[in-house]
């Protein structure tokens, strides 16, 4: 389809990308947008630099590629330079959302008759500590193309939409925020969910009307999944990019594959061929994704990889070169990463706990070293059971030492499919989970 240049390694990626968003605050439309944006990076590497071009023209490509070799330096031997050789090859069609389930194929009407719907049955005016109210849909299908000098041609498509439906309640002039979001990759999905947003209201106005601050110290802390998952995402799934390792050779040492860096009931896994948020056909360097057990019962067992961290670590793709779109290079990044199940009921867990603190959501997190974790929304444990709402400005700890801590996993395995990771100036939709789970000490102030 292209001309690639002799004695230099080439890739090219095309995406065309049509997405749109609707969204009311307090019942003024915020915004109602369609956008198409199309384009293409192109990539030449000759061995000791990589040069790459952007344009919005498909038919300045072949003039792209053919300035880009003009400036690098040909090397005959480019097939085997080891960063080169490490790119998979693949010829594949993966169009999973071209059919019936094209979010394209969603009308502007039925994206306001939707989320009109949610709001005439969720949002109550009447409630005295309601201030103000947001809710919002969007959706976006991408398909993207891939191509190589070594021979890879890949077409593959990606999709998803959403909605969410949010309150902001100030009671005694202190403001809580809560509401349910949603995404899916099927519209017809995001149906029949009234019930849990107007219970989860009712949760966040609770909340409000009734916290207590916390007294600030050192408790035993039982994480909800959401927690959970966002907890293995930023405290260890950011420590898996290999990326981070390649200039430090002390984090090369110290992280050593099998290490034991956590409890024996700690499982956690990255897979990008999930259908959930962070699902990958192929990677934007062109390799399959594959399933990477990053921790197995406590010791730690793989990383995650694009072409060069993998070449350098003298270890195998993963799948993991990701980049926000094709004006972006790829870098390794999440897709779906997870803390596996274990055999004991939430209530089990709970119960286990004489005196402590249960997190049942978090706005975002932070970690490396040290996690921060910020909730919207704690209850005081007494006596193996919930008892007053607190609030809590932040849970802190070290990730390793909450790694052993954990003393008990539970069998309620959630994703969270609204996830955004940012790094490096870039944003990818990603998916995190977990069960809930026990740790024996965490700091919560």
């Amino acid at each position: 389809m292209y001309d690639f240049p002799k004695g230099l390694y080439a890739d090219i990626r095309i995406e065309k990308t049509r997405s749109a968003a609707y969204r009311v605050q307090n019942g003024e439309v915020k915004e109602n947008s369609e956008i198409s944006v199309t384009g293409a990076m192109i990539r030449v590497y000759d061995g000791k630099l990589w040069y790459t071009s952007v344009t919005n023209s498909l038919d300045r490509i072949q003039h792209e590629l053919d300035a880009l070799a003009a400036i690098a330096e040909p090397d005959p031997d480019i097939g085997n330079d080891p960063v080169v050789k490490m790119f998979e090859v693949h010829k594949d069609r993966v169009l999973r959302f071209d059919g019936d389930n094209d979010v394209r194929r969603i009308t502007r009407s039925q994206r306001e008759e939707l989320l009109s719907h949610y709001i005439s049955e969720c949002v109550d005016e009447t409630i005295p500590e309601m201030k103000q109210w947001y809710a919002g849909y969007s959706q976006a299908h991408t398909v993207k193309e891939f191509y190589s000098s070594k021979g890879a041609e890949i077409v593959q498509d990606y999709q998803q939409c959403g909605f969410w439906v949010w309150f902001d309640l100030v009671v005694n002039d202190i403001k809580t925020s809560g509401g349910k979001h949603y995404r899916g990759m099927d519209f017809e999905l995001l149906r029949g969910h009234e019930r849990e947003i107007i219970e989860s209201r009712d949760r966040y106005l609770e909340f409000a009307r009734n916290a207590v601050d916390v007294t600030p110290g050192d408790y035993v802390c039982v994480l909800a999944p959401a927690v959970t998952g966002m907890f293995t995402h930023e405290s260890f799934g950011h420590k898996s990019e290999a990326d981070f390792m390649l200039n430090d050779k002390t984090l090369q040492e110290e992280w050593v594959i099998g290490k034991k860096v956590g409890s024996e009931l700690v499982s956690i896994c990255d897979s990008g061929d999930m259908l959930h948020r962070g699902y990958i056909a192929y990677d934007d360097e062109g390799t399959a994704p594959k399933e990477t057990w990053l921790i197995k019962n406590g010791v730690l067992t793989g990383r995650l990889h694009d072409a060069n961290s993998a070449m350098t670590l003298n270890e195998e793709l993963t799948g993991n070169a990701r980049a926000q779109d094709f004006s972006f290079p790829p870098m390794v990044r999440m897709t779906n990463t997870y803390m596996q199940a274990g055999d004991t009921s939430p209530e089990e867990i709970i119960a286990g706990v004489e005196d402590g603190i249960y997190v049942y959501n978090v706005n975002y997190g932070t970690g490396q070293g040290t996690f921060t974790m910020q909730p919207n929304c704690c209850y005081r444990i007494r006596n193996g059971r919930l008892a007053e709402p607190l609030r809590v400005n932040v849970v802190t700890g070290s990730v390793f030492k909450t790694l052993f801590d954990i003393d008990a996993v539970g069998n309620d395995l959630e994703f969270c499919d609204t996830s955004t990771c940012g790094k490096n100036g870039q944003s990818m939709p990603v998916s995190d989970a977990g069960p809930t789970i026990r740790v024996r000490s965490l700091t919560i102030n």
